[in-house]
């Protein structure tokens, strides 16, 4: 597993919250419980826009099984979760592109999730801030994603963070934005 030191954000002297993010195997239990919170987030707000309804479990089965996270692992992924003052409370992870779509030292983010009940926090940041260096570490010098137009508080994270509007480098049903950083 690739070595990610924990991000540290906020100050026991001011008493604010501490998160803590690391690297853990994008298999292992917790971590796939929360990428299915992730999915179940995403398509339930997809189809709520769209149908008036929620995702049924079939669906988020079948989408588990067509989008796989697998990718998300050594030697050229990456798979991060992040803690609140100790409590399992969102998820990220990074992948190196293939060469032959973007420049091989161009890295992916994917899978960025906050719970519900931790969002507002900060998660989001000291999520970001792990995952630019673990794209560093993976030799990328850039990093892009791509997402939906409705996930307005997630683009507006990224623009906080450095992302901007690029034009589009994938084509997924999904993909309505794509943005993109310069990493250190």
């Amino acid at each position: 597993m690739t070595s990610t030191p924990p991000v540290q954000a906020g100050s026991r002297a001011d008493a604010s919250p501490a998160w803590t993010v690391t690297a853990r195997p994008v298999d292992d239990p917790v971590s796939a419980m929360l990428l299915r919170e992730y999915l179940v987030d995403v398509a339930d707000r997809y189809y709520q826009l769209h149908e008036a309804r929620d995702s049924t479990p079939e669906e988020i089965e079948r989408a588990l099984a067509e989008m796989p996270s697998d990718d998300l692992a050594p030697p050229h992924g990456v798979f991060l979760l992040a803690r609140h003052d100790g409590e399992l409370a969102g998820c990220a992870g990074v992948r190196l592109m293939d060469a032959q779509l973007m420049d091989a030292r161009t890295a992916e983010l994917k899978r960025v999730y906050v719970r519900p009940a931790k969002r507002g926090l900060g998660g989001g940041a000291a999520l970001l801030a792990a995952v630019e260096a673990a794209a560093v570490g993976l030799g990328a010098g850039r990093i892009v994603l791509d997402t939906r137009l409705d996930l307005v508080e997630a683009r507006g994270l990224y623009a906080r963070h450095g992302y901007r509007e690029v034009p589009a480098f994938t084509d997924g049903p999904y993909a309505e934005v794509w943005m993109a950083k310069q990493l250190g």
